[in-house]
């Protein structure tokens, strides 16, 4: 937002300092200035603001003139505005509250006999042509600009209506099912039945705390004009603009909790310019406030405070005086908080908490707000206090066990976002109707919590080669989330990805593309360095309906480990590919890592080289296509022969000679004892006893064929 520092030095006549250092002091304690440009002559600078969402108090030049007399300890004008005596009426003008949760406060003022005319500086304080001038807003009119100079100087928004096209009094109430409304912006909207709208005894008039409407818009036959201040229910705007896709000034604010207290103050203001140029007050300001509401913004309990808590958490200062009773006091009241002493003798106080900070409700925010008025650079650089030892958490020697073979294997950690889109949970959730929607998303792309961490992985992949990166391995150590809004479940994960050229280690190996058996080895490493008593992978034909969505029905596998599956992998899913535009396979998968927590880690054990001879034997196996490795791997385990050191596929061969939809292997495997050297008889039982294992698991010898 625009800041003038003519207009903030118009309610701090006695601040000395230049423009420049105003900003950085300003910057220094949280009232971000993100520009500075100077307007020549008298008319001073003029800032740009980055104000955060939670001080909406500081969204108008009184909140930061409020903040400036505060860090410098200057006296702030007060906002002050006369109307002449007003004129009885035959009747107070009926205002009535019909929805007492969504609105709190509502004041109308009747004025008579206005004239609508363009804006000039009416008088000091309402210099309207000028300032407007100076931030290039658009002049209106003086009831419209009446209206944004008010929220411009403190923040409150109003609203002017033609009181001549009211029919009866006011009522605030939520909208009628099909009611319509055309709002200022020309456009009718149909209003929702959750709708907050200002009305009278037969129509609405406009959307509360959004948008005026059009037919009780200010024109420049307006003899008679409705001044209305009040108070809406943040949420209840909120969700209003949303619905009908508005953005405006007032939403804005009244959005983050405006001032629950200046309604009157904006309303004087408002109808000062007016009466300028011409005009009378008819009645006494109407003010109709609902207790709960008023009891929750602007008469909220006092926080108790101790100057020695404030002490405690803040620590040394640079300054050898430190934090005092007075530093406490002159930051607290100058922010509009109301400090007395909880009792005599002692520095402990009731601090009444002022209306336009909602942001302010415990002990630590008022502790906090010291902080930083008194200037975060002003404490001296000290690590907190502690005592004891650090402890890991229980399981980080197993997550280190799942860091570091992917780190090893290359793979680089990435951190993606928790939320994803309700399509990708649906398509990659565990279990059908076990996503978590959020009730309030940032957008349709970030709608439900993740229930997988495979959407961020191909997230990620895709910006990588959308930016000509196309060797990617990336891993995360993540949660993913599942079960319902009303109890949600959280678990850790491990997501991966891969794709492009492994880097070639020697001159005799050419660089080649990663492809799915690499990231196989890759999920061994990681499931052996936990103790199982049997790990294996497989797959299932396309038309099952187990294996993912996400996955390559042929080139993907499940892993399994003592008849639990903790995880899937393979090649991307064509269709999956296309979608997120990526031309290269890509292997991805996913371990449920909460699953293999439940194992105990490998313990590592040395085992002394034996100096006898190993003997390697190899057998020529003829097997079905549908007998994969995985079982010949199983049987050969089984053996449990204590010389049978290591056995591995030396070739897989195909031919037509070889029968139909058969395949053969050649097995190696390699016998050595550590005691003696073995004879030829021990090896023969050996060589039985792996034939008779592999015949069992479906093989049989080529020679036999």
């Amino acid at each position: 937002m625009k800041i003038l520092t003519k207009w903030l030095r118009a309610y701090l006549p006695g601040l000395s300092v230049n423009d420049a250092q105003l900003a950085e002091d300003l910057t220094l304690r949280g009232i971000a200035v993100e520009g500075v440009y100077d307007l020549g002559g008298s008319n001073g600078s003029l800032y740009e603001m980055d104000i955060t969402t939670n001080r909406v108090d500081a969204m108008n030049h009184y909140g930061v003139a409020r903040e400036a007399a505060t860090i410098y300890g200057l006296e702030l004008k007060p906002l002050e505005f006369s109307l002449p005596a007003a004129k009885p009426a035959a009747q107070p003008f009926s205002v009535a509250i019909e929805a007492q949760d969504l609105c709190g406060r509502f004041t109308a003022q009747v004025l008579r006999g206005v004239t609508i005319t363009e804006s000039r500086d009416w008088f000091p304080g309402a210099e309207v042509a000028s300032y407007f001038a100076l931030l290039d807003q658009k002049n209106i009119s003086n009831a419209v600009d009446a209206t944004n100079y008010a929220w411009l100087a403190m923040g409150h928004p109003t609203h002017a209506f033609d009181l001549d096209k009211i029919e009866g009094g006011i009522v605030v109430r939520r909208a009628r099912k099909g009611e319509k409304l055309k709002t200022l912006d020309g456009l009718e909207r149909v209003l929702d039945p959750e709708d907050l709208v200002v009305a009278d005894h037969k129509k609405a008039l406009a959307l509360a705390g959004v948008m005026g409407g059009w037919d009780t818009m200010i024109t420049p036959e307006t003899k008679n004009v409705l001044v209305e201040a009040a108070w809406f229910e943040p949420m209840a705007v909120r969700q209003t603009a949303r619905r009908h896709g508005m953005h405006t000034d007032a939403s804005h604010r009244f959005e983050r909790g405006a001032d629950f207290a200046a309604a009157p103050t904006a309303s004087r203001l408002v109808s000062a310019i007016l009466l300028a140029s011409g005009g009378s007050v008819e009645g006494e300001l109407v003010d109709v406030r609902v207790p709960t509401l008023e009891d929750r913004t602007a008469r909220r309990t006092p926080v108790a405070l101790q100057l020695s808590e404030v002490q405690r958490i803040l620590g040394t200062t640079l300054d050898a005086e430190g934090i005092t009773a007075q530093t406490v006091e002159g930051v607290l009241g100058g922010l509009g908080c109301g400090v007395q002493a909880a009792s005599a003798g002692t520095s402990s106080w009731l601090v009444t908490l002022p209306s336009w900070r909602l942001d302010l409700e415990r002990e630590i925010d008022l502790i906090e707000e010291v902080a930083r008025v008194y200037g975060y650079n002003r404490f001296a650089n000290t690590l907190p206090a502690f005592a004891g030892g650090v402890q890991a958490l229980p399981w980080a020697a197993k997550e280190a066990a799942v860091r570091t073979p992917m780190l090893a294997a290359g793979f680089h950690e990435a951190i993606a976002s928790t939320f994803c889109s309700a399509a990708e949970a649906a398509q990659t959730a565990q279990q059908p109707g076990q996503v978590v929607p959020l009730g309030n998303p940032l957008s349709e792309e970030a709608g439900v919590l993740r229930p997988s961490l495979v959407p961020g992985m191909l997230t990620m992949v895709a910006g990588n080669l959308n930016r000509d990166v196309s060797d990617v391995r990336l891993f995360e150590l993540g949660t993913i989330f599942s079960g319902t809004t009303d109890k949600v479940e959280e678990r850790p994960a491990l997501g991966f990805a891969a794709t492009g050229a492994i880097p070639q280690d020697s001159a005799l190996h050419a660089a080649r593309q990663i492809d799915f058996h690499d990231v196989k080895g890759v999920v061994e490493q990681v499931l052996g360095n936990f103790e199982a008593r049997g790990l294996y992978f497989d797959r299932f034909p396309a038309d099952a309906g187990i294996t993912p969505e996400w996955l390559h029905p042929y080139r993907s596998a499940r892993a399994v480990v003592d008849g639990v599956t903790v995880g899937w992998f393979g090649q991307l899913h064509p269709r999956e590919a296309s979608a997120r535009k990526i031309r290269q396979a890509v292997l991805v998968g996913e371990l449920y890592i909460d699953r293999l927590y439940k194992l105990p880690l490998r313990k590592p054990a040395a085992r002394e080289l034996s100096r006898f001879q190993p003997v390697r034997r190899d057998f020529s196996l003829v097997l079905d296509e549908s007998v994969a490795w995985e079982v010949v791997d199983r049987a050969m385990a089984e053996l449990r022969i204590p010389e049978l050191v290591e056995w591995r596929v030396r070739e897989v061969f195909r031919d037509s000679r070889l029968g139909k939809g058969e395949y053969s292997l050649l097995l190696g495997a390699t016998f050595q004892a550590a005691d003696r050297t073995l004879r030829e008889e021990e090896l023969q039982g050996f060589h039985a006893r792996v034939v008779e294992a592999v015949g069992k698991a479906g093989a049989r010898l080529r020679a036999q064929a």
